[in-house]
């Protein structure tokens, strides 16, 4: 008998199919469940927040996190970026900015902190400034723990 199992008969895909689990494979299925890494996010939400994260980011690293719920890239370049992240909330602050509903926000932080905005993004801010920041595949480039 052919075949890897006992009484497996293979049944042809169609295109779609192979090409539709090659993408799931590659970025992942919103069907599929995952344990999600239990990072400490903290969720950016109102514009009020930046301003405290100024203030915060004189005592304690703050990293913005910017990501594009609708593109793969950012998910796979966030769920790198959890797997790598090494601070506690004690050491740092992070934040999780969901660009598509916080559109604004996104707006703001270009503005606020002078860095063009891109998805997905990682803003460094210590003493009231942005001392890093990098998008797509450099995210997981920086070395954070010299900002520490």
């Amino acid at each position: 008998m052919n075949g890897f199992c006992s009484g497996y008969v293979a049944k042809p895909l169609k295109e779609k199919e192979i090409f539709m689990g090659l993408l799931n494979r590659t970025f992942g299925s919103s069907t599929e469940t995952t344990v999600e890494n239990q990072q400490p996010w903290i969720t950016l939400t109102e514009l009020q927040q930046l301003e405290n994260i100024k203030a915060q980011s004189e005592t304690k690293t703050q990293f913005i996190f910017k990501h594009s719920t609708r593109c793969g890239i950012s998910r796979m370049v966030k769920n790198q970026f959890e797997k790598d992240f090494g601070f506690d909330e004690n050491q740092a602050d992070l934040f999780y900015l969901d660009l598509i509903a916080y559109r604004d926000i996104s707006n703001a932080i270009a503005e606020t902190f002078q860095v063009v905005h891109e998805s997905p993004q990682l803003l460094v801010v210590k003493n009231g400034t942005v001392v890093a920041h990098a998008s797509h595949g450099g995210v997981n480039d920086l070395d954070l723990q010299r900002f520490a």
